[in-house]
């Protein structure tokens, strides 16, 4: 029988996960199994996928890159490779989403801003005290880097103006703006919109506070445009950017690039 090893193709007699991972692995071993960590046995059929783990070793390249993928849903992780998506504004909002995308393996990423990483930025943010004093831009690589060594992490320390949207971001399949500033988001949105014809976006709009988890949403207010957030709690004087709300945010914008990089458009 035919089916995929650690990134390779193999043929041979086991007809169950375990019998498998006796030949190849040992007992302690952890299995996935078509993208799914078993805790019993399963029997394997032509062209299924598994991925032999040993706890606390460090692979080959092909295999470490074969065992990320295998925790995605079979199929997909190909659809993923191949995209590529920028990231304008790597704050409380840019930085934790680059990660993720990073944790999924976008193919392609691209990091822009001018700013530097200083100690207001660690109550929300994906840096830590090491990184003060650092352009965000090397600082968040730097991380996404050692997160996922097979993605290519670009970057622009550049401030977005009208001007320089159409350089920055063209031939990129969707930018995301996780800009701090009102008048910043739209000169984003409306000029990518205008001049780049291709280009989906996914923005933000609502997070700061702590009201509920659950007013946290995604809506398609336009083609192409997508919009995370309660919509309506913008920061303020007693009203600040806290982690949990803002991850949260985070978190709708990466999935909902995830959706877009996979063909599933509709929020």
């Amino acid at each position: 029988m035919k089916f995929i090893l650690n990134g390779r193709e193999v043929q041979a007699e086991e007809t169950t996960a375990y019998k498998v991972r006796e030949k190849y692995g040992k007992p302690t071993d952890i299995i996935i199994f078509n993208g799914f960590q078993i805790d019993g046995d399963r029997p394997i059929t032509e062209n299924d996928i598994l991925n032999i783990i040993t706890k606390g070793a460090m692979p080959q390249r092909e295999e470490l890159e074969s065992m990320l993928a295998a925790r995605h849903t079979p199929g997909v992780h190909s659809r993923i490779k191949s995209g590529k998506v920028a990231i304008a504004g790597l704050g409380g909002l840019g930085s934790n989403i680059a990660v993720m995308l990073a944790r999924i393996g976008v193919g392609q990423l691209l990091l822009v801003d001018f700013d530097i990483v200083e100690p207001s930025n660690l109550n929300r943010q994906c840096y830590n005290i090491g990184h003060l004093g650092l352009l965000k831009t090397r600082a968040l690589k730097s991380q996404l880097e050692a997160i996922n060594p097979f993605i290519s992490v670009k970057t622009r320390n550049v401030r977005v103006t009208g001007s320089n949207v159409k350089e920055l971001f063209e031939g990129y399949d969707i930018i995301c703006e996780a800009f701090d500033r009102p008048d910043s988001k739209a000169v984003l949105v409306n000029t990518a919109l205008k001049e780049l014809k291709t280009v989906k976006l996914v923005a933000a709009s609502g997070m700061a506070g702590y009201d509920s988890s659950n007013l946290i949403r995604t809506v398609q207010p336009m083609k192409r445009l997508y919009v995370c957030g309660d919509l309506e709690n913008g920061a303020g004087v007693g009203n600040g950017l806290m982690a949990p709300r803002v991850m949260i945010c985070a978190g709708h914008q990466a999935n909902m690039v995830l959706r877009l990089l996979v063909g599933a458009d509709q929020v």
